[in-house]
């Protein structure tokens, strides 16, 4: 019987073999059996941070009342306080609303207005026209009018004959308010503080324009009774009663 002892390679010179002394000499490991492949961890992405709270919009005590401070994760930036140009006839002092864009702009005169982000009246309670800040408070009570009330049984503890809702920051109304009136008579209406950050630049209210609390506290501080309102219509919306 021929000898072929060799004829063939040991088993260590086998290329598999001289592969895996190499990986051992260099430090790598053989693959593992493909049956316990330890699973490839997934790559969770962190959620991305909210843009820093401008100090106009931090904490504040007022007039023995904590207002938190504004969650600009839920605050659209389009809608923060700013100056701006803005060219119109009418007087410095006036507020004019526009509804469309849900903007807020008291006249300043000169070409210039601070603009405000505001919420507003929701489809079918949305209206427009000329009125007057008749008078305003600062921490008012809530009193729903009787016509919320009948769509609304459950606001009953809350009426006029109960002596309404007392000021607070869960008050519908907020920090402040400017009653709006037109030919001498209350229209209901009203410009007022909100803490719900997510509403403004929204169609919500019951037709009132709501503002955060730090920028209804601001604009109280400059806007005197008597001043002209000015509420651009909304002509999207099915509904416009104009007062």
């Amino acid at each position: 019987m021929p000898d072929d002892s060799h004829s063939h390679p040991a088993p260590s010179e086998f290329p598999a073999a001289r592969m895996f002394r190499r990986q051992l000499l260099l430090g790598i490991g053989a693959a593992a059996p493909s049956g316990c492949m330890t699973e490839r961890r997934r790559t969770i992405a962190e959620p991305p941070a909210p843009p820093p709270t401008p100090p106009m919009y931090f904490a504040m005590e007022d007039d023995g009342h904590y207002i938190p401070e504004v969650n600009m994760s839920q605050f659209n930036p389009a809608y923060i306080r700013t100056e701006v140009d803005f060219e119109t006839d009418e007087r410095p002092g006036t507020l004019i609303v526009d509804t469309p864009n849900r903007y807020l702009y008291h006249v300043h005169g000169d070409g210039r207005a601070t603009r405000y982000g505001i919420g507003v009246g929701r489809s079918g309670f949305s209206w427009s026209g000329r009125a007057n800040v008749g008078y305003k408070r600062k921490w008012p009570r809530w009193v729903p009018p009787a016509e919320m009330i009948a769509r609304e049984p459950d606001l009953e503890p809350y009426s006029s004959a109960n002596g309404g809702m007392a000021p607070g920051i869960n008050n519908p109304l907020g920090s402040r308010a400017l009653y709006i009136f037109r030919n001498g008579k209350d229209t209901i209406y009203r410009i007022h503080g909100s803490r719900e950050a997510w509403s403004i630049g929204r169609a919500v209210s019951s037709g009132c324009i709501r503002m955060i609390n730090q920028d209804i506290i601001h604009l109280y501080d400059r806007v005197d009774v008597g001043a002209p309102i000015v509420v651009l219509p909304d002509l999207s919306e099915q509904t416009i009663e104009s007062i």
